[in-house]
């Protein structure tokens, strides 16, 4: 009875830990003097002073196409919708320094999300995500990416490259010890979190 009564308080902390840790992650993105555009609409009407758009909680099951017709772009926040793949036409906002998909349900990420090199922050915590495209390796401006939550067990060695990148949250994914070791391997540089747990992966 006390195993059980333990067991679950511990699932309750871990619960009001991994909650306020993704709203730290996503408070970064409102550090900003920006005036933050919260309607698609208004956005639209005054195109090419929208430097950052807020369409967080918004039940969005795709991202509207007109996103994209934003050309100065630098903060998108799509966090906690219920969008299941981010469109090739992100290559569009070649402005854009920080995203947030956050609280999705992403299994992928486009190969063309490559092409967006100014970005410094990528947030993706608390998705589906399994791989991670090679072509994250042409970031080279990437500092911070929040993996926190996903199904990721490996990075594709070409992210070596990403020699900015300063932070990498990997907690909430259950890792053995050969598989960490494998990602610090290719990131010997970058701060990486980890769960802690048993090595019962082998």
């Amino acid at each position: 009875m006390k195993l059980k009564y333990f067991l679950i308080l511990g699932s309750l902390i871990a619960g009001i830990f991994f909650e306020a840790k993704a709203q730290f992650s996503l408070k970064d993105l409102t550090d900003s003097d920006y005036k933050i555009y919260t309607s698609l609409t208004m956005a639209l009407a005054d195109k090419e002073n929208v430097k950052y758009l807020s369409l967080k909680k918004q039940k969005l099951k795709t991202v509207p196409i007109e996103v994209f017709d934003l050309p100065n772009l630098e903060i998108l926040d799509l966090s906690k919708n219920k969008l299941t793949e981010l469109p090739e036409e992100i290559e569009k906002l070649k402005s854009l320094k920080e995203l947030s998909i956050a609280g999705n349900n992403l299994s992928t990420l486009p190969l063309q999300i490559g092409n967006l090199t100014k970005l410094k922050k990528l947030l993706l915590s608390q998705n589906n995500i399994v791989l991670l495209p090679p072509t994250m390796s042409s970031l080279v401006n990437l500092e911070v990416l929040d993996l926190w939550s996903n199904e990721i067990v490996e990075f594709p060695e070409e992210l070596s490259a990403l020699k900015q990148l300063k932070y990498v949250d990997l907690r909430g994914i259950l890792m053995n010890d050969a598989q960490k070791q494998a990602i610090k391997k290719i990131l010997p540089q970058t701060e990486v979190q980890f769960s802690h747990g048993c090595n019962c992966l082998k």
